[in-house]
């Protein structure tokens, strides 16, 4: 499903005429010089290619013949395009120089062996010249030495054009393409993907670059590399049937998602994740920013485009004209690096309408007072991620992958993620925004998914006097001491929460009497009206108590950190409408 919806992918962008896609036979690759020469075959120049960017020269992109340069120690010369140890011999510091003569050679006799069957004035030209130069003659000409890290291709004098992308070399590697396969070393099969009797790919390339942390040079995300995983006689990659034709193809749409500048893609803990839909639509280019409003929103107008979009959602619009068609078939895949291949992290599959419709109850879910100004109506994934450790890299990678398959399929939000939470608030005493959202986020989930879910109702956005659980209130009741505290003893460096918090939230019973007889002193301290202001709220919220039990279960310590964190929000909304209120009077 994963190979044949890329594949899918690749053959709506090779149509895409807006889109620079290699078709099969070709790829894209760095060009540094070209070698200048006459039609006799005479070296003229070596020309460079690089443009400036800044301080730095860049190479050139060029399309040309085959694939990537081949890995290995054989001798695997390319056609009209490579290093300068397979065009010129020649090597910088070169520590096996017999090697680099060898590699030459091959070069040289790779492409003489084709010169009669192609039979063209420039390909003879560069024919000439391999059997002319001398690679001794290399250390005469300094510019060599920057061509080390890049490829060289060939250019006739005097024209523009270069020799691999004269129209009948073209049409002679088309038609080498297409009569491949008649080989008796060439292995056919049913191809998993199409169905067909086709050349099968005995390794699955171009190798795929782009995930965090996985190989430089590439990996793979189907290979073998051992016997263990040979079966029936099949050796490498024939275990898994796929033809040559969407071998490339898959690789090249998945190389594709995974370049930063087609702003597919985005890093979720260390798992690389790209998307895509099945025809084009207008939030390809804007989910990243969906999923990290932050890092991907671009310039002040882009991010105000995004949060409108955003808060349209969380209202239960959908607008087509800047999203697309609902039903248009969505795909999300979550990538990780193991060594020389790469894991499938998750798996996603619906459509554009349904993924906003979980993005919506994500919102939703995380929806709560006090949302800081500067916020967009979605945290991002790593914000909320950031509540569970310390530091980020303590952040679990396993965490992220479970957290973003629950936003995008709408299903239970990790237990993990609620844990870690709660862990985090005990040991620091913070309730925050991010962490009271992401607690109501998942017991309100919980409560609408599980019928054996222990909550009696929904909590809400802010306070909820009448909420149906004790441990919410004692929540409540433990921000209303704090807040007494604090006005009798201005100016304090430390409250009950930072000495309390823990204790009180999971094991009451040995807390909140010491605390209410504390309150008590604090009280003392305050005259007239604080005092009664104070005593009067507490004994509402004590009204809504009982008793206070030895121990709470992990769903009611997340309970009374969101009954503390609405009451802390409700003290301060109302002394902000007081203060205003002042000033307007």
């Amino acid at each position: 499903m994963i190979l044949q919806s890329l594949n899918s992918y690749y053959e709506r962008l090779a149509e895409d005429e807006n889109v620079d896609i290699s078709p099969y036979g070709y790829s894209p690759q760095k060009i540094v010089f070209s070698i200048v020469i006459d039609l006799n075959g005479k070296l003229i120049k070596f020309a460079d290619q690089r443009r400036e960017e800044g301080k730095r020269l860049i190479p050139r992109m060029l399309q040309v013949f085959g694939g990537a340069k081949p890995s290995g120690s054989g001798l695997n010369p390319c056609f009209l395009w490579d290093n300068a140890a397979y065009l010129l011999g020649y090597k910088p510091e070169d520590t096996k120089p017999e090697r680099t003569l060898k590699a030459f050679e091959a070069s040289r006799e790779y492409h003489l062996s084709y010169e009669k069957e192609i039979d063209n004035p420039a390909y003879s030209a560069v024919c000439r010249f391999l059997e002319s130069w001398n690679p001794e003659k290399a250390s005469e000409f300094p510019e060599l030495e920057e061509a080390a890290t890049g490829f060289l291709v060939f250019q006739i004098s005097n024209q523009e054009h270069f020799v691999h992308e004269i129209p009948e070399l073209i049409q002679w590697w088309n038609k080498k393409l297409n009569s491949a396969g008649d080989s008796k070393k060439d292995v056919r099969g049913f191809c998993l993907i199409t169905g067909k009797q086709e050349k099968l790919a005995r390794l699955h390339e171009p190798k795929i670059k782009g995930v965090r942390d996985a190989q430089s040079s590439g990996a793979s995300i189907v290979s073998f590399n051992a016997n263990a995983y040979e079966s029936y006689g099949k050796d490498q990659s024939y275990n898994a049937p796929v033809s040559e034709q969407v071998t490339f193809q898959y690789c090249t749409a998945l190389n594709f998602l995974l370049s930063r500048e087609n702003n597919r893609s985005l890093i979720i803990g260390d798992a690389t994740v790209v998307f895509w839909t099945e025809r084009s639509t207008p939030v390809e280019s804007i989910f990243s920013a969906f999923i990290d409003p932050i890092s991907h929103a671009g310039d002040e107008s882009a991010k105000k485009k995004v949060e409108d979009l955003l808060s349209q959602i969380a209202r239960g619009q959908y607008p087509a004209e800047e999203l697309g068609d609902a039903e248009t078939p969505f795909y999300v895949l979550g990538l990780s690096p193991n060594a020389a291949r790469i894991s499938l992290r998750f798996w996603y599959v619906s459509t554009l309408g349904e993924m906003i419709g979980h993005l919506r109850a994500h919102m939703q879910d995380l929806e709560i007072c006090g949302k800081p100004d500067k916020d967009f109506a979605m945290p991002a994934i790593w914000q909320l991620l950031a509540e569970t450790a310390r530091e980020s890299k303590d952040v679990s990678p396993i965490l992220a992958g479970v957290t973003m398959k629950a936003i995008l399929t709408g299903q239970l939000y990790p237990e993990m993620l609620y844990s870690a939470v709660i862990r985090r608030t005990r040991m620091d005493r913070v309730m925050n925004y991010r962490r009271a959202s992401i607690l109501k986020a998942c017991l309100n989930r919980q409560f609408r998914l599980l019928k054996t879910s222990p909550l009696k109702k929904e909590i809400s956005v802010s306070l909820d006097p009448d909420y149906p659980d004790p441990a919410y209130h004692m929540g409540r009741l433990f921000a209303e001491l704090e807040k007494s505290q604090e006005d009798a003893l201005p100016g304090l460096n430390a409250t009950i929460k930072d000495r309390f918090f823990g204790a009180a939230s999971a094991t009451p019973a040995s807390v909140f009497p010491r605390l209410i007889r504390m309150s008590q002193h604090h009280l003392s301290k305050l005259e007239g009206g604080a005092k009664t202001y104070h005593e009067k709220r507490i004994q509402e919220i004590c009204q809504q108590l009982n008793d206070f039990p030895s121990h709470l279960p992990l769903h009611q310590q997340g309970l009374f950190a969101l009954g503390y964190y609405h009451q802390r929000q409700d003290i301060f909304t109302k002394k902000k409408g007081k203060e205003a209120t002042e000033k307007e009077n």
